[in-house]
């Protein structure tokens, strides 16, 4: 069953004068529990897809659907709260706040939903628990590596146990060991977890790990 809809989907910036188009009628369908990497050229539109399926951005044409949503006929405030309940981010920095600790940082979310502060800890607790993390819950981001931080940005982007999981570059600051262990992290996400996953990446090697690569260039999508 498809779990994401784009179609015929054009995205248009316009910058002064000029419109720069970056997406060209393009139309994608995801699986309910695939992963999927995307892959293209710098400037390709790959993180502007990202976003208009994140409901980030809307399109200037065509159609976003995300289980049976469509996305861009949402208000401010409806698309909000959707995405607080279906789109879990993770980003190639990992934008921690250095203040908070592991457990703190990966809570915030769960601050926009109705629940108790001692749920909130439990949820919180287990998503690091889930990422290796267990024993870490008092560490502050400088005193972790960056693997493990962006363990804990994952640990963040699963807690409200989203529908989607979209990852944009997730191994692009890391060195190649913590980028292996990152990757067979969202690999067991899917397969464990059933979570469906759309990684952007640059690297073939990367991609390897996802089910299906699909290739984006100049705003078409190509197998």
């Amino acid at each position: 069953m498809a779990l994401v809809e784009v179609q015929d989907v054009r995205k248009v910036y316009r910058r002064d004068t000029q419109e720069v188009p970056v997406l060209d009628g393009l139309s994608l369908r995801i699986d309910e529990g695939a992963f999927v990497a995307l892959m293209g050229p710098s400037g390709s539109g790959k993180t502007t897809l990202l976003n208009l399926i994140g409901g980030i951005d809307r399109p200037t044409s065509g159609e976003v659907t995300v289980k049976g949503d469509a996305i861009g006929r949402l208000t401010p405030s409806q698309l909000a709260r959707w995405r607080s309940r279906h789109i879990g981010f993770v980003f190639q920095l990992y934008n921690l706040i250095p203040v908070l600790t592991a457990l703190q940082n990966v809570e915030l979310p769960l601050l926009l939903v109705k629940m108790s502060g001692k749920e909130r800890l439990e949820r919180a607790q287990h998503a690091l628990e889930i990422v290796g993390l267990g024993d870490r819950v008092q560490h502050f981001p400088r005193q972790l590596s960056g693997g493990q931080e962006q363990r804990v940005a994952i640990a963040r982007a699963l807690v409200t146990d989203p529908t989607l999981l979209l990852a944009d570059e997730p191994t692009g600051d890391l060195d190649r060991k913590s980028g292996e262990e990152i990757l067979g992290l969202l690999v067991r996400l899917n397969q464990e977890f059933q979570k469906t996953i759309i990684m952007v990446t640059h690297d073939p090697h990367a991609a390897e790990r996802a089910q299906r690569v699909l290739h984006l260039d100049k705003g078409v999508l190509s197998n």
